[in-house]
């Protein structure tokens, strides 16, 4: 793809999550509830390619996946005429979160989100030989561009990438550990590599984004920093890919997950490299579900059969709930959830309309419909985290790091965590992750990709995580396929580690505080679902958000539906 990336459209900030409903005992405060480990925080670099996100599309198998089983869709009305695309509604408190774009084939699946190298015209041929005095005077010029090239490429080296002999100082800005969590590793490299100096910046997510570009852009920003997998697009401008000799994409796609490849690799560029991995997981009561005869379920056909066994309620009231399902504004995380959903079914995200982005709005909305058989949440309901904390919601879907809420708020909680339900014929899990890269304004590039080739190394992650795990429950959950298994039957990240060789990606990932990409879908996403709740049809909500999509995608110089302009 053709440079895919756009400039940053900053938005109002989207509020905070964690509050019980005014009729529902009091959530602590939130420095007392603030997750020990926030949710981890793309963009893109100038006129090169990045990576390919539309892989965040799921392809159809071959053997669709059985469907939600919801019967027929609902028909939207035929409207006499064409309206605007309506201003998405106003972000209510902790709301904020296919088939691929049309572009020119390239060998590797291409993400849309992130741009392409495109590969040269074929020029015309001749044939025939020169005379030997013009070919002599040919390779005369020859060897004269080829000298004057090589000084241009050592002035250049010299001043932009090659360490100075005095060694460099590396500013790096990170969001979730403290010092006393890095400090052991960059200690490590330091002495490694006596000429590089590193300074860790924790920085707060609220205007992270903001905050970084614009200091990028005054020349006074870090050297190396975290962004979110999902953040390529914003970035085009501060992204720098990395090197060959210190990461290509072949060797990328040995070390980590499909959908990092999918996320943080545009040709022959590498613009990020993780050091963790986060997504989705089915948190479970074990006290709640054994008291009723249940096991978690593994499908959402089983979903649906121990809903109605685990849901306590009379005429008028849920007492106990089986999920979190069905609304928006109490249910953390309900953008990622939905996403996945579609995703699982088949959905093209980039676009969603059609029979199954329909299917997946009306199933998501079965849980909070008093008429529905699994009726089991509604909006009256306490916030989804704190709910499943106290005991009043038997499942959720949420990312590793809301295990230290629930923990925090209620510690003699009984509970585990299991893979996200599917769909029976296809699998498909939820990436939502944090990445490191280097600026484009880096004084040592060349030191700055070397720092962060170490971070993500093996021994740094095992270290990293070794140390966290000194203070709270477990350290990041890696984003090297190599670790994984070492993990796979830990009680709260195993289920994280089982589902990443099958998670996609796509900007619908609550908790970015990103005040672009993600939190602009995630209001369009917000409004449909509450449409269809307030009684529209499914078909006319989602046209009203693939417009929206389409508005969102076009603000970052994405397309959908016609090849994309390259930038100059």
């Amino acid at each position: 793809m053709d440079d895919l990336l756009p400039s940053p459209t900053p938005s109002s900030d989207s509020g905070d999550p964690l509050s019980p409903s005014p009729t529902s005992p009091a959530l602590p405060a939130e420095s007392s509830v603030k997750p020990i480990l926030e949710p981890p925080m793309p963009a893109a670099p100038p006129a090169q390619d990045l990576p390919n996100q539309d892989q965040v599309a799921v392809d159809v198998p071959e053997n669709p996946p059985q469907d939600w089983g919801i019967g027929a869709v609902p028909a939207a009305p035929t409207p006499e005429s064409t309206a605007p695309v309506p201003e998405p509604a106003a972000p209510s408190p902790g709301a904020m979160g296919g088939e691929t774009l049309v572009i020119p084939p390239t060998e590797a699946p291409n993400n849309p989100f992130i741009p392409q190298e495109n590969a040269p015209a074929a020029g015309p041929t001749t044939s025939g030989k020169k005379p030997f005095g013009k070919r002599i005077l040919s390779l005369l010029m020859i060897i004269i561009v080829l000298a004057l090239l090589a000084g241009v490429g050592y002035f250049v080296y010299g001043k932009f990438f090659a360490p100075s002999a005095k060694g460099a100082t590396l500013v790096y800005w990170g969001l979730w550990e403290t010092s006393a969590v890095t400090q052991g590793v960059i200690a490590d490299f330091q002495a490694a590599n006596p000429n590089i100096k590193v300074e860790y910046v924790k920085q707060s997510p609220r205007q992270y984004r903001e905050r970084l570009q614009a200091a990028i852009a005054r020349g006074d920003g870090p050297d190396v920093f975290e962004f979110h997998n999902t953040w390529v697009p914003m970035f085009r401008n501060e992204l720098m890919a990395a090197p060959p000799d210190i990461m290509t994409p072949a060797e990328f796609s040995t070390i980590f997950y499909p959908v990092a490849s999918a996320d943080l690799v545009g040709g022959s560029s590498v613009y990020g490299m993780p050091m963790m991995f986060d997504g989705l997981a089915l948190y479970y009561n074990t006290d709640l579900l054994s008291a009723a005869g249940v096991n978690p379920p593994t499908t959402w056909p089983e979903m649906l059969e121990v809903v109605p066994k685990l849901t306590v309620k009379t005429d008028t009231q849920i007492q106990k709930s089986a999920i979190a399902l069905g609304t928006t504004g109490n249910i953390e995380h309900f953008s990622d959830i939905i996403a996945l959903m579609m995703m699982q079914d088949g959905a093209r995200l980039i676009a969603p309309t059609g029979k199954e982005a329909e299917e997946t709005l009306l199933f998501y909305r079965k849980f909070s419909n008093p008429s529905d058989p699994v009726y089991t949440w509604n909006d009256a309901m306490d916030n989804s985290v704190y709910a499943f904390a106290t005991g009043k919601v038997a499942m959720i879907l949420a990312p590793s790091w809301r295990v230290f809420d629930v923990k925090q708020i209620n510690p003699s909680i009984n509970f585990r965590t299991g893979p996200v339900p599917q769909l029976p014929g296809n699998t498909v899990n939820w990436a939502s992750y944090w990445v490191e890269g280097v600026s484009t304004k880096s004084k040592d590039p060349t030191a700055a990709w070397t720092f962060v080739k170490y971070l993500t190394s093996s021994d740094a992650v095992m270290k990293l995580y070794e140390e966290a795990s000194k203070t709270r429950l477990f350290g990041e959950p890696y984003a090297r396929v190599e670790l994984g298994a070492t993990l796979a039957e830990d009680p709260y990240v195993g289920a994280y580690m089982k589902g990443a060789p099958t998670a996609k990606s796509f900007p619908l990932a609550s908790r970015t505080f990103d005040n672009g990409l993600n939190d602009k879908l995630i209001q369009y996403l917000t409004d449909a679902v509450n449409a269809v709740g307030a009684g529209t049809a499914p078909q006319q909500a989602l046209e009203t958000m693939s417009q929206g999509f389409a508005q969102v995608l076009g603000d970052y110089g994405l397309s959908v539906g016609a090849a994309p302009a390259t930038t100059p």
